[in-house]
């Protein structure tokens, strides 16, 4: 799974190896200048006393340049290691939605949209730390902590195995033996946060209903008792790590106590002097920094790995409408014809679309009505290739619908629903996702076409009038209008029309209507609608009945 990962992230792999070279840079430079600042002390001091002249001006430029090469460096590595994390996340981002866009809406119907969105946002931060937060550390350390071991080889070949095997059971074992311990209640965590985050988007998203109904305590309990849960597991990990850093302290003592050991015959000898001890044991001391980031480095590494879990999985779906692999060009004309079409939902489920039969000729439009849960909408769905069917066959224009690849299908269609989705923007960008390119004048046409145009020239901004979250700065007939609109931009040859005056009064039905029929001209429609007033635009209806196989063909005779 990590190899998988790295492989995503390789793609930047010069800016994330400069990224690590200077971290590397500005540790030697930082352990570097500590060992040299205390030997010169000491040997200033001896010289002071009596004792052996050293030559001044070297190790003083050395120092100065460790302390410019460690400011320096360190700037240098936060701007290319952070702008490195920013492109990584970035191209992660990217990555997964590529993924997720061709599962959608049947591929997700199973994941609530709450985790969705912390998949999408904290699994993905988690994704992108495997840079920063492992990558860097572990990279920095593994050319750092050879470079001091050879070094102090020149004085004690005890001190630098010593120094290397503490620092292996520091930045090694103990982050190891951690991650062992913390590997399920990571994982825990993990899924208590994406169920946090579903169950505050139920609540902020339905928040009025919740209150009306009285069950607003309760989902607030829910949520709560989730928060609770989330912080126990962050506690717990808490404490874990604040053992590991005690074991990392305790180790750095027998570090100390263990080369000073190994280093009294030396000195006793006359081999080593004062300040190179000096210098040698605050180049120990020192050393630590090398691997004071693996422990949380290994930590994240757990991490990292669930939240990958959960990204692959939905990355790995199939999508369950299959793309042909030799998609067929788009259709010449717009006749619908659909035979003996099963579809069902789940295949341990009944089918909701048993046998179903109809054709619409080009230019006409087909009323379709029935009792809720018939099947009326999964028809739109198997047109749009939002869902799969079981067999049949469904043809446009005598292709085969499972011959076009999804946009090319969808590419076909305008629709216009009893809830068409608006973004919290503008009325002109709303507009505009229909055709990007249409001018100011296009744009008022078809908010003239929908009967739109006279309310929102009465709007102070005009245009650019924001419709606030899911449209609730605009009247339901308002926001079903701008909907129209945008399928007048859109200009295609058929019409997908899905309960489009449902809840609307009478004279604002009138005006939709209205707008519909001048829409509808010259195209294909097939209109779904229980209401008489709405199937009055329809040139034939499609009833379909409950309990038994439902067949029609498009015959005004046979439908009465």
């Amino acid at each position: 799974m990590m190899r998988r990962l790295l492989t995503l992230l390789a793609a930047e792999w010069r800016p994330q190896a400069a990224g690590v070279a200077l971290s590397a840079a500005v540790t030697l430079a930082n352990v570097a200048l500590l060992g040299l600042s205390g030997w010169f002390i000491a040997a200033m001091a001896l010289c002071g006393h009596g004792g052996p002249r050293i030559e001044y001006f070297a190790p003083a430029a050395a120092i100065r340049g460790f302390a410019i090469l460690r400011t320096v460096g360190r700037y240098g590595e936060r701007v290319t290691t952070h702008d490195t994390t920013l492109r990584l996340l970035a191209r992660l981002r990217v990555w997964l939605y590529e993924r997720l866009e061709p599962l959608a809406p049947a591929g997700l119907a199973r994941y609530q949209s709450g985790d969705l969105l912390a998949r999408l946002r904290a699994d993905i931060d988690s994704l992108e730390g495997v840079y920063l937060r492992v990558v860097l550390p572990v990279g920095s350390a593994l050319l750092v902590i050879p470079a001091l071991a050879l070094f102090l080889l020149r004085f004690s070949a005890a001190t630098a195995f010593i120094d290397l095997a503490g620092l292996a059971l520091a930045g090694l074992g103990v982050p190891w033996l951690l991650v062992q311990v913390a590997r399920r209640p990571d994982h825990q965590l993990s899924r208590q946060r994406g169920a946090y985050a579903a169950i505050l988007i139920d609540l902020t998203q339905g928040y009025a209903e919740w209150l009306v109904d009285g069950a607003l305590a309760r989902l607030s309990a829910r949520a709560e008792a989730q928060a609770m849960a989330a912080q126990a597991q962050e506690r717990h990990l808490a404490w874990w790590g604040a053992l590991g850093g005690a074991a990392n302290t305790l180790i750095l003592g027998v570090m100390i106590v263990g080369m000073l050991l190994a280093v009294s015959g030396p000195v006793d000898r006359g081999t080593l002097d004062g300040p190179e001890l000096v210098m040698i044991v605050l180049l120990v001391l020192g050393s630590i920094e090398t691997v004071a980031s693996l422990p949380a480095a290994f930590k994240a590494y757990a991490e990292t790995q669930s939240a990958a879990g959960r990204i692959f999985e939905i990355a790995d779906a199939k999508p369950l409408v299959a793309e042909p692999a030799l998609p067929a060009a788009a259709p010449q004309r717009y006749d619908i014809d659909v035979r003996s079409l099963v579809m069902r939902y789940a295949p341990d489920q009944p089918p909701v679309l048993a046998g179903l039969t109809f054709s619409v000729p080009q230019g006409a439009c087909l009323g379709i009505t029935g009792p809720s849960g018939i099947g009326k909408t999964s028809i739109l769905n198997v047109l749009q290739r939002f869902w799969p069917f079981e067999s049949g066959t469904v043809e446009i224009g005598g292709v085969p619908l499972a011959r076009l690849n999804g946009d090319s299908a969808r590419a076909l269609y305008a629709v216009v629903s009893q809830s068409p989705y608006l973004f919290n923007t503008s009325i002109r960008e709303n507009l505009l996702l229909a055709c990007p390119r249409a001018d100011e004048p296009r744009l008022w046409q078809a908010l003239e076409n929908a009967a739109l145009a006279a309310e929102v020239r009465t709007m102070p901004a005009g245009l650019d009038t924001r419709v606030g979250e899911h449209g609730t700065a605009l009247s339901g007939g308002q926001g079903r209008r701008l909907a129209i609109a945008r399928a007048f931009l859109k200009d295609a040859p058929i019409l997908l029309l899905d309960e489009p005056t449902e809840g609307l009064d009478a004279p604002t039905e009138r005006t939709v209507l209205a707008a519909l029929s001048r829409l509808r001209q010259g195209r294909t429609a097939l209109l779904i609608s229980h209401r008489p007033a709405a199937l009055s635009l329809a040139d034939d209806i499609l009833a379909l009945p409950e309990g038994f196989a439902r067949q029609a063909h498009f015959n005004r005779e046979q439908s009465g």
